[in-house]
Protein backbone atom coordinates (compact mmCIF):
# COMPACT_ATOMS: atom_id res chain seq x y z
CA UNK A 1 0.00 0.00 0.00
CA UNK A 2 1.29 3.48 -0.53
CA UNK A 3 2.76 4.96 2.74
CA UNK A 4 2.11 8.51 3.29
CA UNK A 5 5.00 11.22 2.29
CA UNK A 6 4.89 14.32 3.40
CA UNK A 7 2.12 14.15 5.92
CA UNK A 8 3.06 16.13 9.09
CA UNK A 9 0.02 14.89 10.94
CA UNK A 10 1.23 11.22 10.19
CA UNK A 11 4.09 9.08 10.37
CA UNK A 12 5.74 5.52 9.93
CA UNK A 13 7.48 3.48 11.85
CA UNK A 14 9.34 0.57 9.99
CA UNK A 15 9.06 -2.66 11.85
CA UNK A 16 12.35 -4.97 11.54
CA UNK A 17 12.46 -8.26 12.39
CA UNK A 18 16.38 -9.57 12.51
CA UNK A 19 17.26 -6.68 10.22
CA UNK A 20 15.32 -7.51 8.06
CA UNK A 21 12.14 -4.67 7.32
CA UNK A 22 8.74 -6.79 8.50
CA UNK A 23 6.13 -4.27 8.12
CA UNK A 24 5.08 -0.38 8.60
CA UNK A 25 3.19 1.21 11.13
CA UNK A 26 1.81 4.57 9.85
CA UNK A 27 0.15 6.32 12.96
CA UNK A 28 -0.37 9.36 14.79
CA UNK A 29 2.47 11.92 14.90
CA UNK A 30 1.86 12.12 18.49
CA UNK A 31 2.55 8.58 19.43
CA UNK A 32 5.93 9.68 19.41
CA UNK A 33 5.49 10.87 22.57
CA UNK A 34 5.55 7.91 24.40
CA UNK A 35 8.44 5.27 23.15
CA UNK A 36 6.73 2.82 25.24
CA UNK A 37 3.79 2.93 23.30
CA UNK A 38 5.48 2.57 20.07
CA UNK A 39 7.80 -0.26 21.41
CA UNK A 40 4.59 -2.30 22.57
CA UNK A 41 2.83 -1.71 19.07
CA UNK A 42 5.61 -2.77 17.15
CA UNK A 43 6.35 -5.76 19.99
CA UNK A 44 2.16 -6.62 18.78
CA UNK A 45 3.09 -5.85 14.78
CA UNK A 46 5.97 -8.19 14.82
CA UNK A 47 4.24 -11.01 16.82
CA UNK A 48 1.19 -10.89 14.71
CA UNK A 49 3.06 -11.04 11.05
CA UNK A 50 5.41 -13.68 12.21
CA UNK A 51 2.07 -15.47 12.93
CA UNK A 52 1.39 -15.08 9.61
CA UNK A 53 4.02 -15.74 7.92
CA UNK A 54 4.18 -19.16 9.81
CA UNK A 55 0.61 -20.03 8.95
CA UNK A 56 1.62 -19.29 5.33
CA UNK A 57 4.76 -21.83 5.51
CA UNK A 58 2.71 -24.47 6.93
CA UNK A 59 0.02 -24.32 4.26
CA UNK A 60 2.36 -23.98 1.63
CA UNK A 61 3.99 -27.02 3.17
CA UNK A 62 0.60 -28.47 2.82
CA UNK A 63 -0.15 -27.76 -0.26
CA UNK A 64 3.15 -28.85 -1.63
CA UNK A 65 2.68 -32.37 0.23
CA UNK A 66 -1.03 -32.74 -1.23
CA UNK A 67 1.05 -32.13 -4.70
CA UNK A 68 3.52 -34.71 -4.00
CA UNK A 69 1.12 -37.28 -2.74
CA UNK A 70 -1.44 -36.51 -5.88
CA UNK A 71 1.85 -37.18 -8.22
CA UNK A 72 2.98 -40.29 -6.91
CA UNK A 73 -0.69 -41.44 -7.48
CA UNK A 74 -0.47 -40.32 -11.10
CA UNK A 75 2.59 -41.83 -11.17
CA UNK A 76 1.64 -45.12 -10.13
CA UNK A 77 -1.30 -45.39 -12.86
CA UNK A 78 1.12 -43.74 -15.75
CA UNK A 79 3.33 -47.11 -14.89
CA UNK A 80 0.14 -48.95 -14.73
CA UNK A 81 -1.09 -47.65 -18.06
CA UNK A 82 2.46 -48.69 -19.43
CA UNK A 83 2.65 -51.70 -18.25
CA UNK A 84 -0.84 -52.95 -19.21
CA UNK A 85 0.12 -51.61 -22.85
CA UNK A 86 3.32 -53.40 -23.02
CA UNK A 87 1.82 -56.68 -21.76
CA UNK A 88 -1.04 -56.15 -24.57
CA UNK A 89 1.58 -55.64 -27.28
CA UNK A 90 4.75 -58.20 -26.21
CA UNK A 91 4.25 -60.90 -24.26
CA UNK A 92 -0.33 -61.36 -25.26
CA UNK A 93 0.53 -60.47 -28.48
CA UNK A 94 3.09 -63.46 -28.84
CA UNK A 95 0.51 -66.08 -27.39
CA UNK A 96 -1.47 -65.02 -29.65
CA UNK A 97 0.53 -65.74 -32.37
CA UNK A 98 1.95 -69.07 -30.99
CA UNK A 99 -1.92 -69.79 -30.86
CA UNK A 100 -2.50 -69.13 -33.89
CA UNK A 101 0.77 -71.20 -35.48
CA UNK A 102 -0.43 -74.17 -33.10
CA UNK A 103 -3.43 -74.05 -35.27
CA UNK A 104 -1.87 -73.66 -38.38
CA UNK A 105 -0.21 -76.41 -37.67
CA UNK A 106 -3.55 -78.99 -36.40
CA UNK A 107 -5.15 -77.83 -39.54
CA UNK A 108 -2.40 -78.75 -41.72
CA UNK A 109 -1.88 -82.07 -40.24
CA UNK A 110 -5.56 -83.25 -41.32
CA UNK A 111 -6.38 -85.41 -38.26
CA UNK A 112 -2.72 -87.02 -37.57
CA UNK A 113 -1.99 -83.60 -35.21
CA UNK A 114 1.06 -84.92 -32.84
CA UNK A 115 0.34 -86.23 -30.05
CA UNK A 116 -0.56 -83.41 -27.19
CA UNK A 117 -0.92 -80.75 -29.42
CA UNK A 118 -4.32 -79.94 -28.23
CA UNK A 119 -2.95 -79.97 -24.70
CA UNK A 120 -0.61 -77.35 -25.63
CA UNK A 121 -3.10 -75.36 -27.02
CA UNK A 122 -5.09 -75.46 -24.35
CA UNK A 123 -2.43 -74.42 -21.95
CA UNK A 124 -1.41 -71.29 -24.63
CA UNK A 125 -5.00 -70.30 -24.56
CA UNK A 126 -5.15 -70.53 -20.49
CA UNK A 127 -1.70 -68.79 -20.03
CA UNK A 128 -3.61 -66.44 -22.31
CA UNK A 129 -6.79 -65.64 -20.22
CA UNK A 130 -4.40 -65.52 -17.49
CA UNK A 131 -2.73 -62.62 -18.42
CA UNK A 132 -5.22 -60.88 -19.64
CA UNK A 133 -6.97 -61.05 -16.46
CA UNK A 134 -3.56 -59.87 -14.68
CA UNK A 135 -3.70 -56.79 -17.10
CA UNK A 136 -7.31 -56.39 -16.10
CA UNK A 137 -6.26 -56.05 -12.82
CA UNK A 138 -3.08 -53.27 -13.15
CA UNK A 139 -5.34 -51.43 -15.88
CA UNK A 140 -8.28 -52.32 -17.06
CA UNK A 141 -8.63 -51.92 -21.01
CA UNK A 142 -12.48 -51.05 -20.85
CA UNK A 143 -11.38 -47.80 -18.21
CA UNK A 144 -8.89 -46.54 -20.87
CA UNK A 145 -11.74 -46.99 -23.79
CA UNK A 146 -14.71 -45.99 -22.30
CA UNK A 147 -14.15 -44.80 -18.66
CA UNK A 148 -15.75 -45.47 -16.01
CA UNK A 149 -19.49 -46.19 -17.56
CA UNK A 150 -17.78 -48.88 -19.51
CA UNK A 151 -15.64 -49.97 -16.38
CA UNK A 152 -17.55 -50.51 -13.66
CA UNK A 153 -20.28 -52.67 -15.40
CA UNK A 154 -17.52 -55.47 -16.46
CA UNK A 155 -16.63 -55.01 -12.76
CA UNK A 156 -19.76 -55.62 -11.69
CA UNK A 157 -20.10 -58.69 -13.85
CA UNK A 158 -17.07 -60.54 -12.52
CA UNK A 159 -18.71 -59.56 -8.63
CA UNK A 160 -19.53 -62.98 -6.24
CA UNK A 161 -23.51 -61.32 -5.41
CA UNK A 162 -25.69 -59.38 -7.95
CA UNK A 163 -24.34 -56.00 -8.53
CA UNK A 164 -26.98 -52.87 -9.36
CA UNK A 165 -24.59 -50.32 -11.18
CA UNK A 166 -25.60 -46.71 -12.17
CA UNK A 167 -22.88 -44.56 -13.39
CA UNK A 168 -24.06 -41.09 -14.71
CA UNK A 169 -20.89 -39.13 -15.16
CA UNK A 170 -18.35 -38.36 -18.99
CA UNK A 171 -14.59 -39.11 -18.85
CA UNK A 172 -12.76 -37.57 -15.96
CA UNK A 173 -9.27 -36.57 -15.70
CA UNK A 174 -7.17 -40.46 -15.82
CA UNK A 175 -5.97 -40.14 -11.91
CA UNK A 176 -9.61 -39.35 -11.29
CA UNK A 177 -11.01 -42.63 -13.03
CA UNK A 178 -8.40 -44.47 -12.08
CA UNK A 179 -8.75 -43.54 -8.49
CA UNK A 180 -12.72 -44.17 -8.24
CA UNK A 181 -12.42 -47.36 -10.68
CA UNK A 182 -10.12 -49.07 -7.89
CA UNK A 183 -12.26 -47.66 -4.78
CA UNK A 184 -15.11 -49.58 -6.45
CA UNK A 185 -13.02 -52.82 -7.57
CA UNK A 186 -11.58 -52.76 -3.45
CA UNK A 187 -15.00 -52.33 -2.31
CA UNK A 188 -16.59 -55.03 -3.67
CA UNK A 189 -13.61 -57.16 -3.37
CA UNK A 190 -14.14 -56.24 0.90
CA UNK A 191 -18.16 -57.12 0.13
CA UNK A 192 -16.93 -60.38 -1.22
CA UNK A 193 -14.49 -61.69 1.51
CA UNK A 194 -15.97 -60.13 4.76
CA UNK A 195 -19.39 -58.82 4.08
CA UNK A 196 -21.62 -62.07 3.85
CA UNK A 197 -24.09 -60.17 1.92
CA UNK A 198 -26.33 -61.16 -1.18
CA UNK A 199 -26.71 -58.40 -3.18
CA UNK A 200 -24.58 -54.84 -4.01
CA UNK A 201 -24.92 -52.06 -5.67
CA UNK A 202 -22.46 -49.14 -7.13
CA UNK A 203 -23.57 -45.30 -7.71
CA UNK A 204 -21.53 -42.94 -9.30
CA UNK A 205 -22.61 -39.61 -10.12
CA UNK A 206 -21.04 -35.93 -10.33
CA UNK A 207 -22.01 -33.50 -7.74
CA UNK A 208 -20.78 -29.67 -8.04
CA UNK A 209 -17.57 -30.77 -9.36
CA UNK A 210 -16.86 -33.29 -7.78
CA UNK A 211 -17.85 -37.23 -8.47
CA UNK A 212 -18.87 -39.43 -5.51
CA UNK A 213 -18.69 -43.10 -5.72
CA UNK A 214 -20.96 -45.32 -3.35
CA UNK A 215 -20.88 -48.53 -2.79
CA UNK A 216 -23.55 -50.72 -0.75
CA UNK A 217 -23.99 -54.06 0.26
CA UNK A 218 -26.67 -55.84 2.42
CA UNK A 219 -24.21 -58.08 4.27
CA UNK A 220 -23.03 -58.17 8.23
CA UNK A 221 -22.14 -54.55 8.58
CA UNK A 222 -19.51 -53.17 11.12
CA UNK A 223 -16.54 -52.25 8.37
CA UNK A 224 -13.92 -51.19 10.41
CA UNK A 225 -12.39 -47.59 8.62
CA UNK A 226 -8.83 -47.79 10.54
CA UNK A 227 -8.67 -51.96 9.09
CA UNK A 228 -5.52 -51.59 5.64
CA UNK A 229 -7.68 -52.21 3.10
CA UNK A 230 -10.21 -49.51 3.58
CA UNK A 231 -6.73 -47.40 5.29
CA UNK A 232 -5.44 -47.27 1.81
CA UNK A 233 -8.39 -46.85 -0.18
CA UNK A 234 -8.83 -43.36 1.58
CA UNK A 235 -4.91 -42.68 1.08
CA UNK A 236 -5.28 -42.83 -2.36
CA UNK A 237 -8.65 -40.89 -2.49
CA UNK A 238 -7.28 -38.37 -0.19
CA UNK A 239 -4.01 -37.79 -2.52
CA UNK A 240 -6.54 -36.64 -5.35
CA UNK A 241 -8.13 -34.26 -2.76
CA UNK A 242 -10.80 -36.56 -2.27
CA UNK A 243 -12.64 -37.71 1.21
CA UNK A 244 -14.09 -41.24 2.30
CA UNK A 245 -16.34 -42.39 4.36
CA UNK A 246 -17.65 -45.64 5.76
CA UNK A 247 -21.17 -45.97 7.31
CA UNK A 248 -23.86 -48.23 8.29
CA UNK A 249 -25.89 -48.81 5.40
CA UNK A 250 -29.87 -48.31 5.68
CA UNK A 251 -31.76 -51.85 6.25
CA UNK A 252 -28.30 -53.06 7.24
CA UNK A 253 -24.86 -53.79 5.50
CA UNK A 254 -21.68 -51.10 4.83
CA UNK A 255 -21.89 -48.03 2.75
CA UNK A 256 -18.69 -46.71 1.53
CA UNK A 257 -18.80 -43.16 -0.41
CA UNK A 258 -15.59 -41.23 -1.65
CA UNK A 259 -15.89 -38.22 -2.97
CA UNK A 260 -12.97 -36.45 -5.48
CA UNK A 261 -12.86 -33.16 -7.40
CA UNK A 262 -13.02 -33.64 -11.12
CA UNK A 263 -10.86 -30.78 -12.52
CA UNK A 264 -7.98 -30.83 -9.71
CA UNK A 265 -6.00 -31.03 -12.57
CA UNK A 266 -7.65 -28.43 -15.12
CA UNK A 267 -9.57 -31.15 -16.97
CA UNK A 268 -13.21 -30.58 -17.28
CA UNK A 269 -15.57 -33.61 -16.43
CA UNK A 270 -16.42 -34.33 -20.31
Amino acid sequence: FDVPVGDAGRAVTTIEDQGEPLAVLVHDVVVLDDPRLVAGVTAAAQLAVANARMQAQVQARVAELAASRRRIVEAGDEQRRRLAAELSSGAEQRLVDVDRLLGDLAAAADGAAPVGLSELQAEVRGALAELDEFAQGIRPSALGAGGLRAAIPVLAARATVPVAVEVSVGRLPPAVESAIFFFCSESLANVAKHAHATRASVDVVGVEGHVVATVDDDGVGGADPRGSGLRGLADRVEALGGTMDVADAAGGGTRLTASMPTAADGEGTG
